[in-house]
């Protein structure tokens, strides 16, 4: 039996964390889309290393909240987790904050340089592309996220075909999260636990062929 590492890292921000809509909560494991695809792998040596980080954007810093800038943190962790079989990347909701002002095209320029990162470090590795949930409309309200403006919904609602595109010129696989699921009525910002469920369900049917092919040249 072959003992490579079969490790699937799944990068992300607070919907990767599992943040629940309206705290500053996490949803159990069970519940959060990573824990529920890592019980949904028919693969029993594969392993979901849960990469989420609240207010994580691809290149953007916030000069209030050090750290959370997307292409400084991945280098460290796909050398750390090497070697991986699979990345799920979905990054870009906070990116469409007002405090950085970022057009779709500055936003898909911030995903290129994380998959010009990671065809460095982890050239072999396949990756999907995710672009996030949208967000709820008049989601700045108070009572709400006042750190978006009414464009950031417009502008997150155009990443999915700029994604999509962004995909298939670097020749990686494609899903749209807001296809499955979509922002809680609480917070207008996160996915419930049907978005949770829903959106594991997609990324595992997604990633399955790839990781039944890389177990059978591991074998």
């Amino acid at each position: 039996m072959s003992t490579t590492s079969k490790s699937i890292l799944c990068f992300g921000d607070s919907n990767t964390w599992g943040l629940i809509a309206g705290t500053k909560e996490r949803y159990p494991w069970g519940v959060r889309w990573t824990s529920l695809l890592q019980e949904k792998l028919p693969f029993p040596d594969y392993r979901v290393i849960e990469e989420g980080l609240c207010g994580r954007t691809t290149v953007f810093e916030d000069p209030w909240r050090k750290g959370i800038s997307g292409d400084k943190a991945l280098p460290i962790l796909l050398n750390s987790h090497k070697p991986l079989s699979q990345i799920v990347l979905m990054l870009g909701t906070n990116d469409c904050k007002k405090n950085y002002h970022a057009t779709v095209d500055e936003i898909c320029a911030g995903v290129q340089k994380l998959i010009d990162q990671i065809r460095r470090i982890t050239p072999d590795c396949p990756v999907l592309l995710v672009s996030p949930i949208a967000l709820g409309e008049r989601v700045w309200e108070e009572g709400y996220d006042p750190e978006f403006e009414a464009w950031s919904v417009e502008k997150a609602r155009e990443l999915p075909n700029a994604y999509a595109a962004l995909a298939h010129r670097n020749g990686i696989s494609f899903l749209a999260a807001s296809d499955y699921a979509v922002p809680s009525e609480v917070d207008r910002e996160h996915m419930d636990e049907d978005g949770h469920r829903r959106l594991a369900e997609a990324i595992y049917r997604k990633i399955l062929p790839s990781l039944a092919e890389y177990t059978q040249k591991t074998a």
